[in-house]
């Protein structure tokens, strides 16, 4: 491992479009262990390579020793994804990478949950972290099932963990047509890099929490006033006004 000062952060699934965005905002930030199944996608970058199945619990704690952190972003993230395909990584890996974690005294976790998991609720809801959860689909509740096993690891085996619902990570651009739902749920690349930030270096009053993750939309699909009092996210950019509708005139 490395004799940096710097946390060593060990993030799976990190060729996918969440981690992609992380190292290559926040790489020089951190001693980045960058974990996947594939890492044909990773190589040449300056940061340790790992090859992981979180299928495989003995891989999983390997990977997870020496590391003050562990961005869990690996998953299938089809939201058409029906359940066999969905409980390898979703189910079974996600209970392997906590499990490892805590067996390695990791300081914390940050699971990326998803706005699915309340996707059920009417789009004229804005749901908070304290509304149950309604998803719309199988890759909901298995996010689901994420937010309750974290909840289990943190309060009955004392790992800390932060369930990120991250909702709507696209590029917006002025002129494209996107949808009523996708402006309120949509998060920058910035503003999720921040709100990942925040998740990895944030003190903490409780050993589990679920925040949420979207822009400083004018309207938003998910509340953010926790999330905000938490860990002191303050999102910069609001899709409406990327898109060029001024609400005002």
């Amino acid at each position: 491992m490395s004799t940096s000062k710097k946390r060593q952060i060990l993030v799976t699934g990190a060729a996918g479009r969440v981690g992609t965005a992380f190292y290559q905002a926040a790489g020089a930030d951190y001693d980045l262990y960058l974990a996947d199944k594939e890492t044909s996608k990773l190589h040449g970058l300056p940061h340790q390579l790992i090859e992981l199945d979180t299928t495989d619990p003995k891989a999983c704690l390997c990977a997870c020793q020496g590391m003050d952190t562990v961005l869990h972003l690996a998953a299938n993230p089809n939201p058409e994804a029906n359940f066999e395909s969905l409980l390898a990584v979703n189910i079974l890996g996600t209970h392997n990478v906590f499990q490892a974690a805590k067996a390695a005294h990791c300081r914390r976790v940050v699971f990326a949950s998803s706005a699915q998991a309340v996707e059920g609720y009417p789009l004229d809801v804005q749901v908070t972290p304290h509304m149950l959860p309604q998803p719309k689909n199988l890759y909901g509740v298995s996010k689901c099932f994420g937010e309750s096993l974290a909840s289990y690891f943190a309060y009955q085996e004392g790992l800390p963990i932060i369930a990120v619902r991250i909702a709507c990570f696209e590029e917006f651009m002025a002129g494209k047509a996107e949808t009523a739902r996708d402006m309120s749920a949509y998060i920058s690349r910035r503003d999720l890099v921040q709100l990942l930030v925040r998740c990895i270096e944030a003190p903490l009053a409780t050993p589990f929490a679920i925040v949420h993750g979207v822009s400083n939309n004018r309207f938003k699909r998910l509340d953010l006033t926790t999330t905000t009092q938490l860990l002191g996210y303050a999102p910069q950019d609001d899709s409406f006004e990327l898109l060029g509708f001024n609400l005002m005139g």
